[in-house]
């Protein structure tokens, strides 16, 4: 006989928290937001990877390409690269973030001395960088001979058929760290010099990196910024459980950080079987995630798989109809709430916390709050990344407004990769995701502060300086469906722009 669960599954817009005491240290300054991504065993050890806050952009082609990557990064959390792409498109874009942000960041624009401008403008196109490398050999550490920026060169006056030696700035002329140089002495240099750039050679002239000035200047305005042991950015990357032989060591060679299952249903032996491969192979080195799963006996399953986070969720994303077109899934709230039981027992049990993120069903920034209260050790975001400059979709005008682009990864967009393409002709007919509009909402930074704030507020609110303490004190009630409405602005007449503009 088929189990039922007689409780209705409720989402994030049916409950509420109670305000509890707050004492006079709780202030939104004294809030960490800090959070753990990968098991490790409390009270013995630490994490071997946190984020400053708690927010990872989903695995999706509309929202996770590079620059969401190292905009995210910057703010304190990950991007997890998307999948849908071939395996050297996906390790491409990782070792492009993993070298935008450095103490010394490996040079990936240079050129030969037989390059032109031409060449220069295509590099450009290529990369997004404008300072290039000129080396004896064109490669990223042969000998140095110059550097070329933006201020070398004005393509309106000159042909694009001039070689490259007769308007780069030679080695000769050129300010130089030795290699070997601790970063503090390398930002000296270019502070003492008033330079943009500064490339580290070694004693025979060969390029080793460059350090930026524009890296000093942005820690100082990202003081969460996430940086691995050699100070670039973190990084996630998508898996799926069809071509993980070949994509994951290209990941891990790229420089991942932290892998993760990407698939709507996560309760599935196609994924125990990919973590015993990954473990077989590279032990715990190498971190990956699984999911998604919506009740203890899913996460169970992925535990004892061998799992480094868990994801929960399956069909709470605004453009999923993973219920709709197959009838499976459950209230975000709920399967939070058991998966978090599950988790606290399974820590209970073996002294191993496995953190769970909440994928999914955000609304509003106070499910972010509601769903960390509820045990979510960080929460996924699709629709909410998507909408910012950053993410990889055109920025279209829409009846006069301004909209980006977004589709599901189980939409007929994003099908063009045959995601669930099983071999043979066993290729489904249906989709599991819409091609849509969400409106266009500006820099990440500035809504991420905006949410980060809210959160911080709130919890403050309930009397808790961190997550788990959050977890720990916060009370939760569920509403009726005429508090939602009293919750919000009611019998007025609410001002917009129109009508204050028509007053004055």
């Amino acid at each position: 006989m088929a189990t039922y669960f007689t409780e209705p599954s409720r989402t994030f817009s049916e409950y509420l928290l109670v305000p509890g005491y707050s004492s006079c240290e709780c202030t939104p300054a004294n809030v960490s937001l800090k959070t753990p991504i990968v098991k490790f065993r409390k009270g013995e050890e630490e994490p071997s990877l946190t984020m400053n806050i708690p927010m990872v952009s989903a695995i999706m082609q509309s929202v996770s390409g590079e620059r969401m990557a190292c905009a995210l990064a910057r703010e304190g959390g990950i991007s997890f690269i998307y999948g849908s792409q071939s395996v050297e498109n996906e390790a491409a874009m990782v070792r492009r973030v993993k070298a935008t942000k450095a103490g010394f960041v490996r040079s990936d624009s240079n050129l030969s001395p037989d390059a032109t401008l031409a060449d220069v403008l295509a590099k450009k196109e290529e990369t997004g960088h404008s300072t290039m490398a000129i080396t004896e050999d064109g490669s990223a550490e042969g000998k140095l001979l110059g550097i070329l920026t933006s201020r070398d060169y004005r393509v309106s006056r000159m042909d694009p058929n001039t070689k490259v030696t007769a308007f780069m700035t030679p080695y000769e002329k050129l300010i130089c760290g030795r290699d070997g140089c601790s970063l503090s002495q390398a930002n000296d240099l270019i502070w003492e010099y008033k330079l943009n750039q500064l490339p580290i050679v070694d004693e025979e002239q060969h390029l080793k990196a460059f350090v930026f000035r524009k890296d000093y200047d942005s820690h100082k305005e990202h003081p969460n910024e996430l940086l691995d042991g050699d100070k670039r950015y973190v990084v996630g990357a998508g898996i799926n459980t069809r071509d993980y032989e070949q994509r994951v060591p290209a990941l891990v060679e790229a420089g991942a950080d932290v892998l993760c299952i990407d698939s709507s249903e996560g309760f599935s032996e196609w994924q125990a079987i990919t973590l015993k491969w990954i473990r077989d192979r590279y032990g715990d080195s190498v971190k990956v995630g699984a999911g998604n799963v919506v009740d203890a006996e899913g996460f169970r399953f992925l535990a004892e798989a061998g799992a480094d986070f868990i994801k929960i969720g399956i069909g709470g994303g605004s453009i999923c109809i993973t219920r709709e077109q197959k009838g499976i899934g459950r209230g975000q709230a709920t399967a939070t709430i058991e998966v978090a039981r599950a988790r606290d027992e399974y820590y209970k049990e073996t002294g191993i916390y496995i953190p769970i993120c909440s994928d999914g069903g955000i609304v509003h920034d106070y499910h972010i709050t509601l769903a960390l209260a509820m045990g979510a050790d960080f929460v996924m975001l699709g629709r909410y990344f998507s909408r910012f400059e950053e993410s990889p979709t055109k920025k279209v005008t829409v009846n006069g407004t301004y909209m980006k682009e977004y589709w599901g990864e189980g939409s007929a967009r994003a099908r063009n990769w045959q995601r669930y393409d099983m071999g043979g002709a066993n290729k489904l007919s249906f989709v599991e995701g819409v091609d849509s509009y969400v409106p266009y909402a500006g820099a990440l930074k500035d809504n991420v502060d905006l949410t980060l704030s809210k959160i911080k507020h709130t919890m403050c609110n309930c009397g808790a300086l961190t997550i788990e303490e959050l977890q720990q004190k916060a009370k939760i009630t569920l509403v009726s469906s005429t508090s939602i409405v009293e919750g919000g602005a009611h019998d007025v007449v609410v001002k917009d722009n129109t009508l204050d503009a028509k007053v004055k």
